[in-house]
């Protein structure tokens, strides 16, 4: 069907991994983004070892992003320690990072916490048994809680809620079984379906699956870079 003349289109990409040698530079992909999209996410591990070096590659080349930039740390930007010294370099640069806040245009609320892991369904860890399970279990139950409390503020029609960890097992799917505890948690689902949202993109599963849907219908997409989209491009085009 066409698309409705206030459809609002973002576009969406995760796992960067930049690196401080500058091999692979995203200006020309940004610039390409910024003629096809109101918003660029960006959904974690933009950095490969979160050093603040890493950092200042990728807000030089968010200079030819001519579009707001919002979007999550991942966790290969905790790797060095400094992920508060690549926050303010990115924030710096004018991205607007989505730590357990909002951030909202056009009639649009971006909501986004990093996530964390977990496993899915009836397999999820429980809080149960040593108190470092416990303490594990709680932080990935402090994530789930975040998101709520900024969804709770949202006013907006349309909710676009930004992870880096999957909330869903569809979206992980063609990773190895053993490693699906690691890439997300169905807390962020639960969390996700008690409000209305119109799209939830994520990164971390660079073998998984594009698209998938929360149990209660909320479209998931998986954008990690390697990840083959619609566009045939690294990035998600995604409208809503």
């Amino acid at each position: 069907m066409p698309a409705k003349s206030d459809m609002f289109t973002f576009a969406a990409i995760g796992d960067l991994h930049i690196k401080e040698d500058r091999t692979s530079l995203f200006r020309e992909l940004f610039a390409e983004i910024s003629t096809k999209a109101e918003v660029l996410v960006l959904c974690g591990d933009l950095t490969d070892v979160g050093k603040p070096r890493e950092a200042e590659v990728l807000a030089e080349d968010l200079r030819a992003c001519s579009i707001p930039v919002v979007g999550v740390l991942g966790n290969h930007d905790y790797e060095s320690g400094q992920a508060d010294d690549v926050e303010k370099i990115l924030k710096a640069a004018g991205m607007h990072l989505l730590n357990g806040h909002s951030y909202e245009t056009n009639g649009v609320a971006f909501v986004g916490v990093k996530g964390f892991i977990g496993g899915f369904g009836r397999r999820m860890l429980a809080s149960f048994g040593e108190t470092v399970v416990k303490s594990f279990v709680a932080e990935s139950v402090s994530e789930a809680m975040r998101l709520e409390n900024a969804m709770r503020a949202v006013r907006n029609e349309r909710a676009v809620v930004v992870l880096h960890y999957a909330p869903i097992l569809d979206t992980v799917e063609g990773e190895p079984l053993e490693i699906f505890p690691f890439l997300g948690s169905s807390r962020l689902s639960e969390t996700i379906d008690r409000f209305k949202v119109s799209a939830v993109v994520h990164g971390h599963a660079h073998h998984g699956r594009y698209q998938g849907h929360t149990p209660r219908g909320a479209p998931v997409y998986n954008v990690a870079f390697p990840v083959e989209k619609s566009t045939g491009r690294p990035y998600a085009l995604i409208k809503v």
